[in-house]
């Protein structure tokens, strides 16, 4: 790819629902923190191209961020299969073996009917690749900016998983000629 690619990546705003529920893909945000996606909307580079995950959540943060989001499929969240729309108390203390299995190796490990995050991690470096040269701001999932810096650092996927993205929270990584440089992580800004 010729160029250099700045990345601002945005996780969505908090999702409108239960706490602790792994959540679908048509679960809407919570914008009810103004402050924060003006701040945000702020800081973020003007004419940049602008891309998010086709998750509600996702698209309604974006519109609510002033852009105009080309939806990647590759950026969605890790698709948990049989145990989307369930709470992960409800899964430990009735989902088997399989529910502890999956977290004793949660990068490897796959729901039933979904994918594990070394899958994610793959599908997110597709999506990284579609990106052109130039700032380009993405509104994605916790779990999609976990694979981008597991690219950028060139991390085991279990490593990636130890770091923290809050809602409404940027990381920002550059794609360069031979390398990545990463900016911040997990940065709120006020």
């Amino acid at each position: 790819m010729e160029g250099e690619t700045f990345l601002w990546l945005i996780r969505h705003a908090p999702v409108d629902g239960a706490a602790g529920t792994i959540h679908a893909n048509d679960a809407p945000a919570d914008l009810g923190d103004r402050a924060q996606l003006e701040a945000l909307r702020r800081c973020l580079p003007r004419n940049a191209a602008s891309y998010a995950s086709p998750a509600r959540r996702t698209v309604e943060t974006a519109r609510a961020l002033g852009l105009d989001a080309v939806l990647v499929p590759e950026f969605g969240e890790q698709n948990f299969g049989d145990w989307t729309g369930r709470r992960h108390d409800e899964l430990a203390a009735s989902g088997g073996e399989a529910y502890a299995q999956f977290w004793s190796d949660a990068a490897r490990g796959r729901p039933p009917g979904g994918e594990s995050f070394e899958d994610q991690v793959a599908r997110v470096r597709l999506g990284l690749a579609r990106i052109g040269a130039g700032p380009a701001t993405l509104v994605v999932h916790s779990g999609t900016i976990r694979a981008a810096l597991c690219i950028a650092l060139d991390l085991t996927p279990q490593a990636a998983l130890r770091f923290v993205i809050d809602p409404l929270s940027m990381t920002r990584i550059d794609r360069l000629a031979t390398s990545w440089r990463v900016g911040s992580v997990n940065q709120r800004i006020s």
